[in-house]
């Protein structure tokens, strides 16, 4: 059946056009990313400082001794995570991070099929080799594979926790959040989406895991309390290199605090407003309200905290594929900007303006946030005044296009699907229509 579909024969619809055009291109990309920019040499490589780490640890020897004054990258994984990594020092370190890169990519692939699942988009259609090119594409992907980073385990962590949300399995969805954290706690700010939800036991495994790791860790490292006094002060300052948070970016041109602490707090505001709007007005839409409020709690995370590097993009990947919903902020030109600036892998030095070059470089991927983050709250809000001057902020805040036909049934109220029905989305799989991938039916109380 498999080598059936690869039987070379002529398109006869539009659909059968764009997967031949897009499935070449995004298996092509995906191979040269995993096999070529994973394996050739990288002056940045962030898996050595690991597997020098690793084999201290299995030796017995210090582990957080770097010299951070130095702009090369560190060991900054707290003693769980040290535990968890250490089996990657069994082996010899070329091959060590060929098996690393390989378990990320594979991660990678598997969120890009969960993704697709969620947003119930077969991988018949074409927007399923469309967003395995793009994801393979873009700078997040090509360096974390380059550099030999992590990012592809959390991303499929973090989709996995969002699919157990859903599914209220409550234990694994905390489980598996708390072995992130325990290694990089870049997610740390999703705990209040089920916090939100009242899914408490998330809460359990989610706290225990990272304390019985670090337990356990921590007799077996000749020297923990490095960590605390040299490491983690380290990892939670604003360093003025190789950072696009907005404490990052100011340090390195300069800018005074009092304007610094202005842009943060204002852009903390943002984050708050939009968090309350879509939970006061979709929090039935579990994968709208959760995928949307994930985004925004992560780049508000990337631009106020005191480090933001342009590869944590990967984690707003759950975000970006929110446009396959009727109801997404991100339909609008602005938005795909903003997207452009932090995960394009175009890089905007110029030879003859070399000022204007490095402008345009070194604050491309902070203005994509703060813009991704602006054009979410100014949809929301603007759905929110219109609701309010509609009179109909009871029924929820959805522009009117978006409503049922007057004198249509009103949309089920349920929690699950009933068995036998066809979600609207699912027959975007048998839709020639090109923009029919963008316009699925609203889904409520998933």
């Amino acid at each position: 059946m498999f080598l059936r579909q690869l039987e070379p024969r002529t398109a006869r619809t539009n659909s059968e056009v764009l997967n031949f055009a897009l499935w070449p291109f995004a298996v092509m990309t995906a191979i040269h990313q995993i096999f070529v920019m994973g394996t050739n040499f990288n002056v940045t490589d962030d898996f050595a400082p690991v597997y020098k780490a690793s084999l201290a640890f299995l030796h017995g020897h210090a582990i957080y001794n770097d010299n951070v004054n130095l702009t090369d990258p560190h060991y900054l994984y707290p003693p769980g995570g040290t535990l968890v990594i250490a089996p990657l020092a069994f082996i010899d370190p070329m091959h060590s991070k060929w098996c690393f890169v390989a378990l990320n990519a594979v991660a990678i692939i598997i969120a890009w099929y969960l993704m697709l699942k969620l947003f119930k988009l077969s991988v018949k259609h074409w927007a399923a080799p469309l967003t395995l090119l793009l994801m393979f594409a873009s700078e997040t992907v090509i360096n974390t594979l380059a550099f030999g980073n992590v990012n592809g385990c959390v991303l499929l962590a973090e989709v996995l926790f969002i699919v157990l949300l859903i599914k209220r399995k409550d234990l694994w969805a905390g489980a598996i959040m708390g072995l992130t954290l325990t290694v990089k706690p870049t997610l740390a700010p999703m705990l209040l989406i089920p916090l939100l939800r009242r899914q408490w036991k998330v809460f359990i495994p989610a706290v225990g895991v990272p304390v019985v790791l670090t337990a356990l860790a921590l007799p077996l490292i000749k020297d923990p309390m490095d960590y605390l006094r040299r490491t983690l002060p380290y990892s939670i300052q604003a360093r003025d290199y190789f950072n696009s948070s907005i404490p990052g970016t100011a340090a390195y041109w300069g800018l005074p605090s009092p304007l610094v602490w202005a842009i943060r707090i204002a852009m903390g505001v943002l984050v708050a407003v939009s968090i309350w709007l879509l939970y006061r007005y979709y929090r039935n839409d579990e994968v709208f309200f959760i995928c949307t409020s994930t985004g925004v709690l992560l780049v508000g995370e990337y631009l106020i905290s005191g480090l933001g590097q342009q590869y944590y993009s990967m984690t707003l990947f759950p975000f970006l594929m929110t446009i396959a919903l009727r109801n997404s902020v991100l339909r609008n030109w602005p938005a795909w900007l903003a997207i452009f600036g932090f995960t394009t892998y175009d890089k905007w030095l110029l030879d003859h303006w070399q000022s204007l070059g490095r402008d345009l470089e070194y604050l491309r991927i902070t203005f994509g946030w703060g813009l991704l983050l602006i054009v979410t709250f100014c949809v929301l809000g603007d759905r929110y005044l219109a609701a309010r001057r509609d009179g109909r902020l009871g029924t929820g805040i959805d522009p009117l296009f978006l409503l049922p036909e007057r004198g249509a049934a009103p949309l089920p109220e349920v929690t699950d699907p009933v068995p036998g029905t066809v979600d609207e989305r699912e027959s975007l799989e048998e839709d020639d229509d090109l923009s029919a991938v963008a316009e699925p039916e609203r889904s409520v109380a998933r």
